[in-house]
């Protein structure tokens, strides 16, 4: 039983080293915006601030940089989560909506401590999907589309805000209870 234990967790092991490793042409990253994602979760949970950095946009790793001179931090804890409060999560969260067009994409990943949808940035950069969020800062990275979230929300809005009052024409002003403005019908004028 001690043996198959063992024999599991170093196929683990083996299964996430390649996952991570063999996934583009020299620079690193995903085969996709959502496979980028699974990658960054997966390195997250195992700390190594070398193999995040490699799932990251040039941009991206400058806005690491820059962040740990200003805050006064290791670039290991800037670099820990990600960029993404996602990566909180015990395990996988869901993942929805990747849009793609050209070099850029976007996916909805579940937050589940602010109880949201986050729409992260990602962009294709030396062959493979990387996270661009520096590149969203810095104003380099387009966006695909909007994501379901904001479709849904605009929709949301636009459903509840189709019923206008119009006033009608043969209504008189009137101030609270006293009558209309007229004079000569106002029994309190003088």
């Amino acid at each position: 039983m001690y043996r198959i234990i063992l024999a599991i967790i170093a196929l683990s092991v083996l299964a996430l080293a390649f996952a991570c490793g063999g996934q583009s042409s020299g620079g690193g990253g995903g085969t996709s915006p959502t496979d980028a994602y699974k990658l960054i979760f997966a390195v997250v949970k195992t700390k190594d601030t070398e193999a995040i950095k490699k799932l990251m946009t040039k941009k991206t790793l400058e806005l690491g940089v820059m962040q740990s001179q200003r805050n006064k931090k290791p670039l290991e804890q800037v670099y820990e989560n990600a960029f993404t409060q996602t990566t909180f999560a015990e395990t996988m969260p869901n993942i929805r909506d990747e849009r793609v067009n050209g070099d850029m994409g976007s996916i909805e990943v579940w937050n589940s401590k602010e109880s949201k949808w986050e729409d992260l940035p990602f962009m294709k950069e030396d062959g493979g999907w990387k996270l661009a969020v520096g590149d969203l800062f810095a104003g380099s990275f387009t966006s695909p589309g909007p994501g379901r979230d904001f479709l849904e929300k605009q929709a949301a809005n636009a459903q509840t805000n189709t019923t206008v009052i119009a006033p009608s024409s043969n209504l008189k002003p009137t101030i609270a209870n006293i009558g209309p403005l007229d004079p000569k019908s106002n029994k309190n004028a003088k």
